[in-house]
């Protein structure tokens, strides 16, 4: 890492680092696994001022970065998930506003984000559409000053706990019929309501979101009607990166509990790390973390540089960063033996919590098929 960022990525870093260390565990420790975002842990995140990375310094950030972002992540999801999962939907719904807002918009809604005072979220999946955009149905009727949107989101991160959010929406056009528009939409607006609460292996802040009749003035319209599919996927691609590195972060943690367990644990009269078994299970799960970590930050790196081939090596990492985070965290259960499937150790926990990161931002298929595309396209360019 110190030969591929620069003093000042290396010093917010350590800046993560000691956050994450000093202030986030204990946090987690009191807290323990929720499924919201309490005021402890909204004020913590607003207090650690690293939600700069994600804004631009016009507008209360200290500047878009990837790498930063990737840094903050990295710290944060080994040590407290939902800490993560609050800082990433801060970007995912600030991003787009970033992207596409007008000058107003921004003025009004990038400070209270970039500060904290405001937590967002990002309103694409629905019952009907995941991987498959294109499947959307919520739909955004043009009312004149106002769109009257109906339809039913779900999956939505952060969606019970967040203030604001991205909502995209059908906006059919006479020449583009599947068009889709993206809209800030705020808690107040009679219409959007929390359906129900999910469940999911691991706690989490999740929602799904009935819209009905829901009145948005045109002053909330991001970007023009019919813009909302390309802002989406632009989102996407700036943040895809840093789920891998999430998965670092936990992969990371379950390598250090895993060398803490094994020297400790005596079995057949010696510690269990001197048997070969568990010895090489520690040098492929080190081996898959440097792996991991050098593919996450390079396609930081080609994101923050405008490199035209930065979508292919974030899908790259997304990719191998939380696959690889899977089997290191599986490996730490194995070598915890009995105690690793107690409910309620730190690798059981990481063992849930991994598993949706090989999901969500684009699943591990879909990766493979953006990928894919990249190279048949670069290999057609070749032969033109």
């Amino acid at each position: 890492m110190e030969h591929l960022l620069s003093k000042e990525d290396l010093d917010f870093r350590a800046r993560c680092q000691a956050y994450a260390r000093d202030e986030l565990r204990p946090l987690a420790k009191q807290l323990g696994e929720i499924d919201d975002v309490p005021e402890a842990l909204r004020t913590s995140l607003r207090d650690s001022g690293l939600y700069g990375p994600l804004y631009p310094k016009a507008f209360g950030g200290q500047g878009l970065s990837a790498v930063r972002i990737c840094l903050a992540r990295e710290a944060m999801a080994g040590v407290f998930a939902p800490a993560d999962t609050t800082y990433a939907m801060q970007g995912l719904g600030g991003y787009p506003i970033v992207l596409a807002g007008s000058e107003e918009q921004k003025q009004r809604f990038l400070p209270e984000l970039a500060a904290g005072r405001r937590l967002t979220t990002f309103c694409l999946t629905e019952p009907e559409a995941g991987s498959d955009v294109s499947a959307l149905q919520t739909t955004a009727m043009d009312a004149g000053d106002h769109f009257v949107v109906n339809g039913r989101k779900r999956f939505i991160s952060n969606g019970f706990s967040a203030d604001m959010g991205i909502l995209f929406a059908r906006t059919p056009l006479a020449d583009k019929p599947n068009a889709i528009s993206a809209f800030i939409v705020e808690k107040s607006m009679a219409g959007w309501n929390v359906d129900k609460r999910l469940a999911l292996m691991a706690s989490h802040d999740i929602v799904a979101f009935e819209i009905k009749d829901l009145r948005v003035p045109r002053t909330h319209l991001l970007g023009p009607v019919g813009g909302g599919f390309k802002l989406a996927m632009q989102t996407l691609d700036l943040m895809r990166m840093s789920v891998g590195a999430a998965a670092l972060g936990m992969a990371q943690t379950a390598l250090t509990e895993s060398l803490r367990y094994s020297q400790a644990r005596v079995q057949f009269g010696q510690p269990i790390v001197a048997f070969q078994s568990t010895a090489f299970k520690l040098a492929d799960m080190a081996v898959e973390i440097e792996a991991a970590r050098g593919l996450v930050y390079r396609a930081a790196l080609k994101k923050d540089r405008g490199a035209a081939d930065a979508s292919y090596h974030s899908s790259i990492a997304k990719l191998y960063a939380t696959e690889a985070a899977f089997r290191c965290i599986d490996q730490a259960v194995q070598i915890h033996g009995g105690v690793g499937v107690l409910r309620g150790s730190t690798v059981e926990r990481l063992y849930r919590e991994i598993r949706p990161l090989r999901v969500y931002e684009g699943t591990t298929e879909i990766q493979k098929v953006i990928i894919a595309n990249h190279l048949l396209k670069a290999e057609k360019q070749k032969r033109k």
